[in-house]
């Protein structure tokens, strides 16, 4: 994945594969992914969007066309609001929501806005576990008695926070959301909830009031809010304009509250406790199942983007029970993912890949996989199995010790392991210390022993930096003939050589091959070798590769006849270049809107000394992948 730099660029760019401004109904984000959500797709607009520089990967899923960025996206959120606005809303599209991306939709744009504000404040929780666990009279001090309930206020207030998410999704009034919202968690309501619990029966109206308290509490705001915005349209376009903007708010209210006090509290949180329920049932009767469940396919789930439809289970567990499994698990899952791309990081002997990997590995740490997943693991397969292998066999033996979690992890990862610190159950950190050091160990030990396909030969881990050309002609050539391995030089889409509009690359007059259709404007070197030629007009380079295969890559067709305009080389003739290193640069706009076709053919001239394997036939390719192979 390339660095990005100009976010506004990139939005823009988003923003043109997707169909434009009028395709978006509206969009949002998480801690890694841009979320929108299209009236419909554009045909090839996934393929074009993951070949963006910036872009980590694409997921079509609950309703929404995911864009992974990673730690950038909210730069790049910022960027397409400036564009859009923060309020945009897209022309209505026909097509109908299913209920399940309709939910998981939601889900998202609920949580994602403020996971950092309850990561935050579970973290200063296992901050004050451990530091209680020191020193035991610390908890009569004045100070940690004020962390303490500063570390509860994010979930004591919750509805709060989800009346504003909420209100924002389902576009309604964000006040009226928050006043409704504060209504429920009203010191009040909650005395006469108490009252209720003690066997005392009031009413409102002909209706009685259940006992429920919504503190800490998920569908119900989340529902009220979306019952709100039903309601709001209404009564305004009932009501005159000249009083619409007093008596609204009033009849919202008054109306809204009694209903969720009577009706939507009690069921939804009964949904929400009977979900929570079968899962705890699944994790009384057989917890090493439950365990290998949640840490085998958690990551799974985040590939998907769905795991925010988890978020109410959690939540109703902590508030009934005052502590979760889910989450106990559900952190050695990410931990596993975190240990596969360190495997990777200690395995592969490609620079690039190295410095992508770790940069992934560390922001895994801190409970972010889907760089680790999209960037590396899942790329390869075989380490992304390794991690929820791992991750399921270090969350069996976490639930040997009976772990659990104490405190609410946003982001669980391995900074929140001291959420599973008890006083009252010693072994529960102890279990989820040793689950998730066999989770790590495992992982790595199996992505050594399962390996993957590396993109490069073993022999370039000791070269020079990759990010020069050099002028070094020491370089220890390869056997003649011998096999190598050809990264892909261009970020793009893979065609066959054949349907290329020309006769005599499709003709392969020139050598066999392959052409990508470019999607940025610079060429890398495929692998370790010479150059031999740079074309005078910049347009096209040749190679000649240690094992004796000579490459020419021909950006576009017929660019002879821009005689070097729009063409920068990075190199010269005679300079020995190793794999990745920048060859060219082309401005690919101006070139096609100057007409020709930037189609860019990559041949081995004398292809017939060699039995040459194509990699990928077809689909979006980034630069360094797996192209093609030379035996």
């Amino acid at each position: 994945m390339a660095v990005i730099r100009d976010y506004n660029k990139l939005a823009s760019d988003i923003l043109r594969e997707v169909g434009g401004e009028a395709n978006i109904t509206s969009f949002t984000r998480c801690a890694t992914r841009l979320r929108l959500v299209l009236n419909e797709t554009p045909a090839g607009a996934k393929s074009a969007v993951q070949s963006l520089p910036g872009v980590i990967a694409v997921v079509e899923s609950g309703g929404q066309f995911q864009v992974v960025i990673g730690t950038h996206v909210a730069d790049v959120h910022a960027a397409l609001a400036a564009q859009l606005g923060d309020e945009h809303t897209g022309t209505p599209g026909k097509q109908k929501t299913r209920w399940f991306d309709a939910v998981i939709a939601t889900m998202s744009a609920v949580f994602a806005p403020i996971v950092y504000i309850l990561a935050a404040a579970g973290i200063l929780q296992g901050i004050l576990i451990v530091v209680g666990l020191i020193d035991a009279g610390v908890k009569t001090s004045g100070a940690y008695s004020i962390l303490n309930f500063m570390s509860w206020t994010p979930f004591a207030f919750l509805p709060a926070f989800i009346a504003i998410t909420a209100a924002r999704h389902f576009k309604c009034n964000p006040f009226i959301a928050l006043l409704c919202c504060c209504a429920l968690i009203n010191p009040e309501w909650t005395a006469m909830a108490g009252r209720i619990a003690n066997g005392e029966s009031i009413n409102f109206l002909f209706f009685p009031l259940s006992e429920t308290v919504y503190t800490s509490s998920v569908l119900p705001p989340l529902f009220l809010v979306w019952a709100l915005s039903w309601l709001e349209k209404r009564v305004e376009r009932l009501l005159p304009d000249v009083i619409s903007p007093l008596f609204t708010p009033l009849v919202c209210f008054v109306i809204i509250v009694p209903l969720t006090l009577i009706v939507i509290g009690p069921v939804t949180n009964w949904v929400a406790l009977t979900i929570a329920g079968g899962y705890n049932t699944l994790f009384e009767t057989a917890p090493p199942l439950a365990a290998a469940l949640i840490g085998g396919i958690w990551q799974i789930v985040v590939i998907f983007g769905v795991h925010w439809g988890i978020t109410p289970v959690i939540m109703a567990n902590f508030d009934t029970q005052g502590y979760d499994s889910f989450q106990a698990y559900q952190t050695i899952a990410v931990i596993g993912q975190m240990a596969a791309v360190f495997g990777v990081f200690l395995k592969t002997r490609n620079r690039e890949l190295k410095t992508t990997s770790l940069s992934a590995g560390v922001t895994a740490i801190f409970g972010i996989t889907e760089p680790a997943i999209y960037g590396v693991t899942l790329r390869f397969k075989k380490p992304f199995i390794c991690g929820c292998i791992g991750g399921a066999i270090g969350a069996v033996v976490a639930s040997l010790f009976g772990s659990l979690y104490y405190a609410y992890a946003a982001l669980p990862g391995l900074f929140t392991l001291v959420n599973a610190i008890s006083p009252d159950a010693p072994m529960s950190f102890i279990g989820e210390l040793v689950g998730s050091a066999t989770a790590i160990v495992l992982t790595i030990v199996m992505v050594q022993f399962v390996g993957f396909e590396d993109p490069v030969n073993e022999e370039t881990l000791t070269e020079p930096d990759t990010t020069k050309a050099s002028s070094d002609t020491t370089a220890t050539p390869a056997p003649a003939g011998a096999a190598l391995s050809l990264l892909s030089p261009l970020s793009g889409d893979v065609i066959a050589l054949h349907t290329v509009n020309d006769e005599a690359f499709a003709g392969k007059v020139l050598g066999d091959g392959i052409a990508i259709r470019p999607t940025e404007g610079r060429v890398v070197a495929p692998c370790d070798a010479r150059v031999e030629t740079m074309i005078d007009s910049h347009h096209a380079i040749g190679l000649s590769c240690a094992n004796g295969a000579e490459l020419l890559i021909h950006v576009g067709l017929n660019t002879v006849a821009l005689k070097g305009q729009h063409f920068r080389p990075l190199v010269k003739e005679g300079d020995w270049v190793r794999a990745g290193t920048p060859l060219l640069e082309f401005d690919q706009a101006a070139i096609e809107q100057a007409g020709y076709d930037l189609t860019t053919p990559v041949l081995v001239v004398n292809s017939d000394e060699f039995q040459l394997t194509t990699h990928q036939a077809s689909g979006a390719i980034r630069q360094q992948m797996p192209l093609m192979s030379l035996a």
